[in-house]
């Protein structure tokens, strides 16, 4: 069943970019493929994967497109022959992923609308499996879902003029990204990861950088998750709790992806314009090239962190670094920097668990103990929540 799934989701942005090339209709296609799609997951599990599963979802596709399009019996039985028997060149050879992805983070769709149709149109998941990953009802994630769609009627099926393409791949790679983060770390709900979201965050950026081999930030993004994604067998206990990076179990990190990440973020910083993504990644890469955590290199994560701060602001960098800067100069140091948040991020959970860290190697406990208990009503992860409560315990 796993090899049918894999086999799907690779072929879905090829065969819905072939249909939507043919017909121009992306949302009709869309509809097409998942069609195909429900078809396949029926058939191929008794009959076995066909020889060429992009030509047999096309033909099924074009199929559906041409019921929906055609109402003449006559001519839709003509080209239901036809789509029968060609199978455009397209549909098994060209890669229409990066389309794909620019379309669908069209700057017409709020954030949200993007990451759904990514998943759904690029990912292959169903309307059913996006509402459960990001915990809504599925009556909520078909109607956001078909606005999308909507939003893109009269779109056209081509990449963006050039002095757009920077803009589109940045809210690609930001979608990509968020895609990744809520894997990782679930926002809500019981259980700390959510993997399918995270593999597909991963195999969606492999598929964008094959695309742009020579985007330096594609490269980053893909270098990041990796660099992350190899702890994930440490960051849980066997019954389902939270285990921070200092304690983790080393052992258990997975050595092939970082070494894969960390060659492909030293490849971009020497071959590319340095970007957010690829400083982002240089960090991770510090943080697992060390077999105890307190030979960690904080003053350098620090550096990184007041370079990505220049070069990209935003509140969380701000926050990272605070604690880079408490763990290389002192607590008191990073506090001092958690002072300039104290209104963009003061409901954010982050925030008072960074704070009831820095508090804590302060010395301040009965501080630190009201910082984490304020992180722990803060968010609505479960497994967070728990972990913020152990803290304020264990200070208290």
């Amino acid at each position: 069943m796993r090899g049918v799934e894999d086999a799907l989701r690779a072929a879905v942005p090829r065969v819905l970019g072939a249909l939507t090339r043919r017909y121009g209709d992306f949302a009709a296609c869309e509809d097409a493929v998942q069609d195909a799609l429900v078809e396949a997951t029926r058939i191929w599990p008794e009959e076995g994967l066909p020889d060429n599963p992009n030509g047999w979802l096309y033909r099924v596709a074009s199929r559906r497109m041409i019921d929906r399009i055609r109402g003449d019996e006559a001519r839709r039985r003509r080209e239901s022959v036809a789509a029968a028997q060609e199978v455009p060149a397209e549909a098994a050879g060209h890669d229409d992923t990066l389309t794909l992805l620019l379309l669908c983070c069209h700057p017409a769709l709020t954030p949200a609308s993007q990451v759904a149709l990514t998943l759904r149109a690029v990912g292959g998941l169903t309307t059913g499996e996006i509402a459960r990953a990001f915990l809504v009802p599925e009556a909520t994630m078909g109607p956001r879902i078909s606005r999308a769609k909507g939003k893109l009627v009269g779109a056209r099926f081509t990449p963006p003029p050039e002095h757009e393409r920077p803009q589109r791949m940045r809210t690609v790679l930001r979608v990509l990204y968020l895609i990744f983060n809520e894997g990782y770390t679930a926002s809500a709900g019981e259980r700390l990861q959510r993997r399918d979201l995270a593999s597909e965050a991963i195999r969606l950026t492999r598929m964008l950088r094959e695309d742009v081999p020579g985007d330096g930030e594609a490269a980053g993004l893909l270098a990041l998750m990796l660099l992350t994604e190899s702890r994930t067998a440490a960051r849980e206990s066997s019954d389902g709790a939270l285990i921070p990076l200092d304690e983790q179990d080393r052992r258990l990190w997975d050595r092939g992806l970082i070494a894969e990440g960390t060659r492909l973020v030293e490849d971009a910083m020497l071959s590319s314009e340095l970007g957010p993504y690829q400083l982002q990644a240089a960090i991770a890469a510090l943080h697992v090239e060390r077999d105890d955590a307190a030979d960690t290199d904080w003053a350098q994560i620090a550096v990184l962190y007041r370079i990505l701060n220049r070069l990209d602001p935003a509140p969380m960098v701000t926050l990272n670094r605070a604690v880079a800067v408490g763990m290389s100069e002192g607590p008191r140091a990073g506090l001092d920097l958690l002072r300039e948040l104290e209104t963009t991020l003061n409901r954010h959970h982050r925030f008072h668990a960074v704070r009831g860290f820095l508090l804590d190697r302060a010395g301040d406990r009965e501080a630190a103990r009201e910082a984490y208990l304020l992180a722990a009503r803060t968010t609505a992860s479960l497994p967070e929540q728990r972990f913020l409560r152990r803290r304020a315990e264990e200070v208290g």
